[in-house]
């Protein structure tokens, strides 16, 4: 084990157990040294079987347990903070599932905090820019083949949203993947964005505020629209199109396996992200395995989660008061570049 990446995963609940899954049978180069969750039986079930983990209840605990040399944070986003503050002080390589922090001025300290350490520690988890399909449209749009991108459709649709899941979450939790897809994509800062709803659905809890309809400008006149439909009952569905003034290209319609039989046909339809991103996932997590041993940090920086932060604070801002609301984001820190490079 001593040539393995030792890692302490923080947090065992559906993401973290399966990134402690990945880390022991998928990915190559790394372990899972130290699991950390509140709830120690979650964090015994979710390490059980697998030789030389030690199991905690507090994460500061597993940062500085032996054989630790990388922190994955898989915790709810409130606890994120503290763990990517620990980990800086201690000079370890961060892998964080986003929202980074949840509160834009949080994030800005995250941002300040690494900053100061003038180099980069934390990859933040935005998945999607290690899916496939997201990133054949990628170099399709950065070749310049399609001319200037102009629009971007995106569709973002949950068979059921989880207990306690607000109006607010369907922003700054689920189209926070957009936002960050969009800025990569199209390599821009969003600087505006308007939110709308039509009736809510009847599938919807009492007081959930769903589907919505998020408009996003950016900083060279592009536009991002966002159907985002967390309790539409059939499947898990992620959309892109990108409409470009040479042509246009669309991800997310690949076909899975379709079944005929008896006069008709059905194709399966994904049930969770997990399922539908599952090898972004390990490709994520692999490059930060492999980066992290090279001594290196690639992949969506600190400033991705900030800027993600205070556009999806802007877009409940829209939600709950209405009319278009400016994305202000402080000055960009040196260490960080430009958007989608």
């Amino acid at each position: 084990m001593g040539d393995l990446l030792g890692v302490a995963v923080l947090g065992a609940g559906h993401m973290g157990a399966d990134h402690i899954r990945r880390l022991d049978e998928v990915v190559s180069g790394a372990r899972v040294a130290a699991v950390a969750d509140p709830d120690v039986d979650r964090a015994k079930a979710a390490s059980a079987g697998r030789d030389g983990v030690s199991v905690h209840t507090d994460p500061l605990a597993a940062l500085d347990a032996p054989g630790v040399a990388a922190v994955l944070i898989a915790s709810p986003g409130p606890a994120h903070e503290e763990a990517l503050l620990a980990a800086f002080a201690r000079g370890l390589p961060v892998l964080c599932e986003k929202p980074m922090v949840p509160d834009s001025a949080g994030a800005l300290r995250i941002v300040e905090a690494e900053a100061r350490l003038g180099r980069r520690l934390a990859q933040i988890g935005f998945m999607r820019r290690f899916d496939a399909g997201y990133r054949r449209l990628k170099s399709l749009l950065d070749d310049g083949s399609l001319g200037r991108p102009l629009m971007l459709h995106c569709v973002h649709r949950n068979v059921s949203s989880p207990a306690g899941f607000t109006s607010a979450m369907l922003i700054n939790s689920s189209v926070s993947h957009e936002i960050d897809a969009a800025r990569w994509l199209l390599g821009q800062e969003l600087t505006a964005v308007t939110v709308v709803r039509p009736a809510s659905s009847a599938g919807a809890p009492q007081g959930l505020s769903d589907p919505q309809f998020a408009l996003f400008e950016t900083e060279r006149g592009a536009l991002v629209d966002v159907e985002v439909f967390v309790n539409c009952g059939f499947g898990y569905q992620v959309r892109c199109e990108a409409v470009c003034e040479a042509g246009s290209a669309r991800i997310g319609d690949e076909h899975t396996m379709v079944v005929t039989a008896r006069g008709g046909a059905a194709q399966e339809v994904a049930q969770d992200y997990l399922v539908r991103f599952a090898d972004a996932y390990d490709r994520e997590v692999q490059a930060w395995v492999d980066a992290t041993r090279r001594g290196e940090v690639t992949g969506p920086t600190v400033w991705d989660g900030y800027a993600a932060s205070v556009v999806a604070e802007a877009g409940v801002r829209s939600l709950e008061n209405g009319g278009r609301v400016p994305v202000e984001l402080a000055s960009r820190p040196e260490l960080y570049t430009e958007p989608g490079r």
